[in-house]
């Protein structure tokens, strides 16, 4: 093991949980006690102790972290042996088993995965097909309900609502016929194939002997069975996690899990990660009093190696308006005083809609920030295009992408056509592929579809014939296709600006770099749809990419940390959110305040307001009930008011002078 993590940099606790490798081991992980590092070290320790690389599965939540886990044990073994590891998102391990026994479920072993854009596309025209648009019923809605059913274990055919019930049934019918399965699928198929079919449990039980389960608190019910049917005695499993921090309930995350692992897995290894290298004294104490309100957690308490640090900072404010000028002048004068650079703020809100003031404040003062969430890579219209056109060179018989491409661009097919060879397919049994490529269905139609449709239908087969038969590169195929139909100039002719124009061409040369680098290392082009599929459904997580403050909702906050933390908006109705007392959820709004305010290194200042602006009305607030639960022990109440009022000092005054000299020296 390399000296960085050696033996005797470890504290008690986390040697000891780099020392259990055999039976259930569930590591409690509080907030910034180096989860990461022990659950690497681990790994590693194992490598060591002489077990098979290859027969070490991690599971992650996150691309980026099961990337970052590889990463690191290579650094601490050999890049060799991590790269015989499997490390991977759920999903991904799901695409694993699919692939070696989906048959058994009577689907082809080249499923394909559908989008979610493709999930809504399908729901849309089964709303329109079976009368939904009358009742204003959203896709989105439709597939939510479903997806929950499907996490619960629930069939589909039994949802409450009838009408949903019978969408939900013709949109499986609509995904097995093309071959399909969602996301959601992956995992009740892999853990279907898993339950009904021993030889094939046995296989991926023999393959996978030791098994590691990150973030186990975001674990939903579904994931928990997919994890006894893979795990069989004696039960070489650890989990890791922390209850505390279990705040995705309302996505079908299970506390449960967590709670009675005891349940699920006998005799387990308890072991307690309390040590925080992140935080300081004031900011644990002020975490530890609120979260002891939830009843029935796993007990822990967090200790800092840091010292007391400064008192936490509970100030009332008048609204919002002054919040968010309060805020980003403090700011301001915290980076001149101090030298701070812009990255070590973060504000964090409960819900999106708090954003907007706080916004409007930094660009008044030109401070720079980033918002976590912008539009994913693989949301953009172009690169689902070009993945289409990829399934294509597979298959054309994959109803989903050749419907998105068949007039992209433009080449007179339109959607009435489109309709027509779907029902066509529908009513033989067969592709619309094939409608498309049969002389019964085409001799109907206008001479001007027929020619769209045979020169289409001639298009894809030649590239892929140029694969297939000539054994041609299918990058450079891919890149010969394009330029033959014109597809850069038909959507730059779409795009408002040069910059637009730019971005989008930049994408597109982006998936060709990446297939080529695919192929290049013996991959398939199946391969590339699938990690694609699963890349598109991954988290934001290019914030690092990015400079300046960080604007950011306290649920996509877990994980990362901040020296000056501002946690606005601690009022009923907000935190906790309206509908958690309806629903009984306080404990999980809880638990997200906690999360929030373990996110601080150095400097917590949490606010609220006596009237915030809400659909443009002026409304009374209500300081949040978590704030009584706080312990006054490292905590500074104040007003706005009196932090105003505040007598400035002759310190103060010469370093408000300097500020504002800095700022026209670097306006000029």
């Amino acid at each position: 093991m390399a000296n960085d993590f050696a033996f005797d940099s470890l504290n008690h606790a986390q040697r000891e949980a780099v020392s259990a490798l055999d039976g259930p081991v569930m590591i409690l992980a509080g907030a910034g006690t180096g989860k990461t590092r022990t659950v690497t070290c681990r790994i590693a320790h194992m490598l060591e102790r002489g077990v098979d690389p290859a027969e070490i599965l991690a599971v992650t939540f996150t691309n980026k972290a099961a990337s970052e886990m590889k990463e690191r044990i290579g650094g601490m073994v050999s890049k060799k042996a991590a790269g015989q590891m499997t490390v991977c998102t759920f999903h991904s391990l799901c695409v694993r088993l699919l692939r070696g026994g989906i048959d058994k479920l009577g689907y082809k072993k080249n499923f394909t995965i559908t989008a979610y854009s493709d999930q809504v596309g399908i729901m849309k025209q089964l709303l329109v097909r079976m009368g939904g648009t009358d009742e204003k019923i959203k896709a989105e809605t439709v597939l939510t309900e479903i997806s929950k059913a499907k996490n619960k274990g629930v069939e589909v055919d039994d949802l409450p609502d009838e009408f949903f019930s019978q969408l939900a049934v013709a949109y499986q019918n609509e995904l097995r016929a093309q071959n399909a399965v969602d996301f959601d699928d992956l995992l009740l198929l892999a853990e279907k194939v898993l339950r009904e079919h021993s030889d094939v449990r046995d296989h991926f039980r023999s393959i996978y002997s030791r098994v590691t389960v990150d973030e186990f608190q975001d674990t939903n019910s579904l994931q928990m069975r997919l994890l006894q049917q893979l795990v069989g005695p004696p039960y070489h499993v650890c989990v890791v996690g922390d209850d505390d921090q279990s705040i995705y309930g309302w996505r079908g995350a299970e506390v449960a899990n967590i709670l009675e692992f005891e349940r699920f897995f006998p005799d387990p290894k308890i072991i307690r990660l309390e040590e925080n290298y992140r935080s300081t004294e004031a900011v644990l104490h002020t975490a530890n009093s609120l979260i002891k309100h939830n009843i029935g957690r796993r007990e822990k308490v967090l200790r800092s190696t840091r010292g007391n640090g400064d008192n936490v900072r509970i100030v009332a404010m008048p609204g919002d308006d002054e919040e968010a000028d309060f805020i980003a002048d403090e700011m301001l004068g915290e980076k001149t005083a101090h030298g701070r650079q812009w990255e070590d703020f973060a504000i964090l809100f409960r819900t999106n809609g708090q954003s907007r003031k706080l916004e409007l404040a930094l660009r008044d003062r030109k401070i720079p920030y980033r918002m976590v969430g912008a539009q994913s890579f693989y949301d953009r219209r172009e690169i689902k295009d070009i993945l289409a056109y990829i399934a294509l060179l597979v298959s054309p018989e994959n109803d989903i992408p050749l419907l998105r491409v068949l007039n992209a661009p433009n080449r007179g097919i339109g959607q009435a056509t489109a309709i027509l060879a779907t029902d066509h397919s529908r009513e033989r049994g067969h592709s619309v592929w094939q409608s498309l490529c049969d002389p019964f269905f085409t001799t109907d139609l206008g001479a001007k579809a027929r020619t769209s449709i045979e020169d289409f239908v001639a298009l894809i087969s030649s590239a892929k014939n140029k694969i297939d038969l000539e054994k041609q590169n299918p990058a450079e195929v891919l890149t010969e296709l394009l330029v033959e139909m014109d597809y850069l100039p038909w959507l730059e002719r779409g795009c408002k600006n040069d910059t637009e124009r730019q971005q989008r061409g930049e994408a597109i040369q982006s998936v060709k770099d990446s297939l080529r680098q695919h192929i290049e290392k013996g991959k398939k082009l199946q391969s590339f749809l699938d990690e694609s599929a699963l890349n598109s459904d991954r988290e934001d997580d290019d914030l690092e990419k990015k400079k300046g403050a960080t604007l950011i909702t306290l649920h996509a906050s877990k994980g990362l940390e901040f020296p000056i933390v501002y946690l606005v908006g601690l009022e009923e109705g907000y935190l906790p959110h309206f509908r958690s007392v309806a629903e009984g959820t306080k404990d999980e709004e809880r638990r997200l305040l906690y999360v929030g305010i373990t996110r601080a290194q150095e400097s917590l200042t949490l606010t609220y307001c006596n009237v915030r602006m809400k659909w443009g009305q002026k409304t009374g607030c209500q300081s949040s009930s978590f704030i009584p639960e706080l312990d006054d022990k490292y905590i500074e109440h104040s007003t706005f008011d009196e932090i105003q009022n505040v007598e400035m000092s002759s310190d103060d005054l010469d370093d408000f002078f300097a500020s504002m000299n800095n700022i026209f020296a670097d306006e000029d």
